[in-house]
């Protein structure tokens, strides 16, 4: 009896622990995706069930062996690279197309309908990678080059405090460290040397303090400007109440990421018209969903992503702001599928909905016409300064970013104090 009675226990144990297991697990996706994960019979799948299979298919081996696919022509470059991107440029001039500058403007737009946000998965297609760069930082408004930091008045005003409090820690700290350099030794050159290095690393601060306690004065201290920025404040906080079905806290990190990487699937209707459409055709083939890699990207966020991707166009207004264009990832794809859908976005091309190329870091980059008319060649001529300045943007951004030595060896080389190392190399007959 006694044993029986054991197995019972035992048996409610398991059951509540798998029940608790399961629950942790629905709810875990629930925040995730914002979709109800319930068990009931004949319900249809949701957005993180659709999820999980399309990686597993977008993923699958194919089976067959990947050999060279033959790249139409209307996915390639022109003969003038500058073309495309100015093919771009000249739409977005035609129509005076608004750009998003940072996560506001994409707000504001998601909002008036401008744009349209996306479930992460659908039977047809996958937002693969789509918002994985969402970061957890504050939402900022991306004004004069400059990140400018988004509040109520109470928060504003703590702000301001936390700046003033952290400059005096800092410049108290500076003082003391100072004064302790006063009373050394001459000889003492070890100690004095450890206090210099902590009082420049805290001078380093107390500037990046300062230049943060400016800004705020530059866009705050204006009354007409400070109003804009409390507005746009109430304004994200309206959609962050009931965004997609889901409410989220924008003063919690992991809630704003969340919200971030939603707000990053979106596009213009028009786009998504296209999207939509391929998407039909190529899960009707190869029974899969496809993968789209990058839907709308806002300029502050592009300049952020520009520093993992090189790919991330810096111009005045990039494609991917306007919300018009998106990416399909082709890496996991045949031969045959590749071909399949290189060959229905070169219809596309030819029916003048669209431009397209088959970029080398495996996607192909899709823009879509607001009438489904290709602009001008005299429109495109005149928005090729714009595109060229890409290029100029781009090396200025890695020169930047040559190492020190490569700067040195490179400036002894112009004023031909360049050392030579090993044996000198043998004279060139002429």
């Amino acid at each position: 009896m006694r044993r029986l009675a054991f197995v019972i226990i035992l048996s409610i144990t398991a059951s509540v622990g798998t029940w608790a297991v399961l629950h942790y697990t629905a709810s875990k996706r629930q925040r995730l995706w914002g979709t109800d994960y319930s068990s009931t019979p004949g319900r249809t799948r949701t957005e993180a069930e659709l999820w999980a299979e399309g990686i597993e298919k977008v993923k699958a081996d194919r089976g067959e062996p990947v050999g060279a696919v033959e790249v139409p022509p209307e996915l390639r470059h022109y003969s003038d690279t500058h073309w495309f991107l100015a093919t771009q440029v000249a739409e977005i001039r035609k129509y005076n197309i608004q750009s998003s500058q940072d996560f506001i403007d994409l707000a504001t737009m998601i909002q008036r309908g401008q744009m349209v946000a996306l479930p992460a998965a659908t039977e047809e297609y996958i937002l693969y990678g789509v918002g994985n760069n969402a970061d957890t930082d504050a939402f900022t408004r991306y004004l004069d080059g400059h990140s400018i930091g988004l509040y109520n008045d109470a928060q504003l005003r703590e702000e301001y405090m936390r700046l003033e409090t952290s400059q005096s820690k800092i410049e108290s700290e500076i003082a003391s460290l100072k004064h302790q350099v006063g009373s050394l030794k001459k000889r003492d050159r070890k100690k004095q040397a450890e206090f210099q290095k902590q009082i420049s690393a805290l001078e380093k601060e107390l500037k990046s303090t300062q230049e943060d306690k400016a800004l705020l004065d530059q866009f705050y201290r204006d009354a007409d400007s400070r109003q804009r920025l409390f507005a746009d404040y109430e304004s994200l906080q309206t959609l962050a109440k009931d965004f997609r079905g889901r409410s989220y806290d924008i003063d919690d990190p992991s809630d704003r990421q969340a919200m971030k990487a939603g707000m990053l699937r979106s596009l213009r209707p028009e786009a998504l018209k296209i999207m939509k459409e391929l998407a039909a055709a190529y899960h009707q083939k190869f029974d899969r969903p496809l993968p789209v890699s990058s839907l709308v990207r806002p300029e502050q966020y592009q300049h952020a992503l520009h520093n993992v991707n090189a790919n991330a166009i810096l111009i005045d207004t990039p494609p991917h702001s306007t919300g018009l264009a998106f990416d399909i990832d082709y890496r996991y794809m045949s031969p045959a599928e590749q071909s399949f859908l290189m060959s229905e976005l070169a219809r596309m091309k030819n029916e003048g909905r669209i431009e397209v190329l088959r970029e080398r870091n495996a996607n192909y980059h899709v823009f879509a016409f607001i009438n489904g008319t290709r602009p001008s060649d005299e429109l495109i001529t005149a928005s090729l300064d714009e595109a060229q300045a890409s290029d100029s943007v781009k090396e200025t951004h890695h020169a930047s970013k040559k190492p020190e030595k490569a700067k040195r060896k490179e400036q002894r080389a112009k004023s031909g104090n360049s050392k030579a190392k090993g044996k000198p190399k043998a004279k060139r007959r002429r």
